[in-house]
Formats: C-alpha cells, structure tokens, sequence
C-alpha cells in the first residue's frame, strides 16, 4: 500500500512538473521578441532566383491554373530556389481548419511543375483571417505538402534579408466595420501590443541587418494606384520605418493587379503582384506619372533574381509574356 501511495504521489509530482515546465515553455515562445529566421542558400554562384505571387487561391479559377503553368514554366528557366506568397492565400474566407479540402485544390493541385516544388513562403493576407488562421500556421499542413510554410512574421536570410511583416491586424476598419465578416484574431489581442511588439521586432531586425539587400515582404499596399490604395496604417506606423532603414524593395498583394512604383521621395521600390487569379478590376487612380513604372489590371506574377551586386526583376501575364523589366545595381564594397 505504501508503495502504491509513493508511487502515485511520485507520478502527480512528475506530472505537475512537466505540466510546469510547458507552461513556461508557452510563455517563452508568447512573449518571445524575436523573428523566427530561416536560411535559403544561394547557388554556387552565388544567385538567388524566385517568384512572387499573391492573392491565388481559388481552386483553380480565375486564370489561377493557367498563372500557375506559367509560373512553371518561367520557374524552371530560372531555375528558380523559392517562391514568395503575398498572401489571400485562400479565397474567400481561409481555410476551415487542417482537413479543409482547399488547400489541396486550391495549392498542392494547382502548383503542379516540378519547378514549383520548392520552399513556399507564405503571409496572411486579410482573406485568410477570415477563416481559420491557426489552420494555416499549423505544421500539419507543412507535414501534408513540404513546401508550404505560412507564419505570421519572420525573417528569411539568403543573398537578401527578407523580412515578411503580418500587415492585416493594422487595418483599422477590419475591426471597426467588419460587416458580414467573422476574423479570426486569436494571437492578436491585445492589439496594441501585438502591432507595437511587431513594429519593435522589424526596426531592431532592420536595423541589425548588414545584407546587401533589405526586402520586406506585407500583404497590404503601402503604395498603390489599385482600388484599395495606400494602406493609411502602415503609410503611418510601418513606412518611417522602413525609411529610416534604407530598404530596397517592398513586396506586397492585395490590390488584384500587377504594379512598379519607383519612389522618389524614399528610393523604395514598391511591387504590387496580386494577380494570382481573379483581377481585371478596372480601377486605376491617378499617380505622379515620373513614379509609375507599371500598372497592369489583369492576372500575373513576378519573378527576382539577386546577386550581391545586381537585381532584376520582371513581370509576367497570364500567357508568359513580359510585361516589364527592372534592373538595379550596388557596389559589391561600400555602404548598402
């Protein structure tokens, strides 16, 4: 009997402890400030090739799957090493939840080319919160397809810094005037804390960062003639920011078009590519004509190519045809 009673209170107490043990493993990784990073490697020598695409999912509609051959297509011309997922990743409300049967017809289907067989990286774009986001965070879906990684923000080092920001919990209106929509805000609130934690996050990363090139990847515009315009948040809160920090690019979706405005205030280089499938929307709003490099309505995608001296970029329609060209370069020596 006293050995029964031991050996019980022995297993309560190992129990307590490790149930102990998680709870301040949860707190670390909670309060946690830093940026989960991920290494790309470069070729040998020394490039680094990619897509970007954004607002894609739709289970093959819209042009998707015809945007996706190209991108296959032009993949393995570039041999390229990753593509980059600028977010509405699932229309129209996200994913239901790990077993939800779009993300197989809406992605594993879908991005079929043996040259899309690569590293995924992918933000939430505000479609996607309004399904379940822990869904597409999860790493049963990265268990299920190898290429897909989904976070809500980090960091990805290559010949680039690429720095993927999780710009919806800035939009006011999302909470203010939801209407019909029902978001999923788990590991937002509080929501003043969450943005100011996050901004805290990319300006000390930013600011720590000796890459060549600084790349930082949001779903929402920061710049744009589409229909949703500047997102005023972040014109606010995110662009002094990436200002003060001399950036180069800012990769973004959300406006369902293809998009080149050269700032020239700032020198950032701001790429809409939101055409993964249903565009065509007909808005465009007048910009200053000196910064407008391209403004393409219809389905798309772009592809990067980065060495530590030269980057060029161009994109593509829905057929594979090259809508425009970019090119830029640094000195291999000197300041970034």
């Amino acid at each position: 009997m006293q050995s029964f009673l031991f050996s019980s209170v022995y297993s309560d107490l190992t129990m307590g402890l490790l149930v102990f043990i998680d709870t301040i493993a949860l707190c670390l990784v909670v309060s946690s400030a830093l940026l989960q990073r991920f290494e790309e490697a470069p070729k040998p020598d020394g490039s680094l090739s990619f897509l970007v695409i954004g607002d894609w999912g739709r289970k093959g509609a819209y042009n998707q799957s015809q945007v996706a051959f190209q991108m296959g297509v032009i993949g393995k011309q570039l041999n390229i090493d990753f593509v980059i997922s600028t977010g509405d990743n699932f229309y129209d409300n996200g994913l239901t939840g790990i077993d939800d049967t779009a993300f197989d017809d809406s992605f594993t289907k879908i991005y079929t080319s043996s040259s899309l067989h690569k590293q995924w990286y992918s933000v939430l774009g505000n479609h996607d919160y309004r399904g379940d986001v822990e869904a597409q965070l999860s790493p049963v879906l990265t268990n299920h397809d190898k290429r897909w990684l989904c976070l809500r923000s980090f960091i990805v080092d290559a010949v680039a810094e690429f720095f993927f920001v999780d710009t919806t919990p800035f939009v006011d209106k999302y909470f203010t005037e939801p209407g019909d929509h029902v978001y999923d805000w788990r590991g937002i609130h509080p929501r003043k804390k969450y943005i100011s934690n996050l901004l805290k996050d990319v300006d000390l990363a930013l600011r720590e960062s000796n890459a060549k090139w600084k790349i930082v990847v949001g779903h929402h515009t920061i710049r744009s003639a589409g229909q949703h315009g500047d997102t005023a948040e972040l014109v606010k809160q995110l662009l002094p920011i990436l200002q003060a920090n001399n950036i180069d690019i800012f990769i973004n979706g959300h406006d369902h078009c293809l998009q080149h405005i050269s700032s020239i205030d700032s020198g950032i280089q701001f790429f809409t590519s939101g055409g993964g499938s249903k565009a065509w929307r007909g808005i465009v709003n007048r910009w200053k004509e000196e910064e407008m490099k391209l403004y393409y309505d219809g389905q798309g995608f772009m592809s990067v190519q980065l060495t530590q001296t030269e980057s060029d970029i161009v994109f593509y329609d829905v057929f594979g045809h090259v809508l425009h060209k970019w090119n830029t370069s640094k000195q291999l020596h000197g300041p970034s």
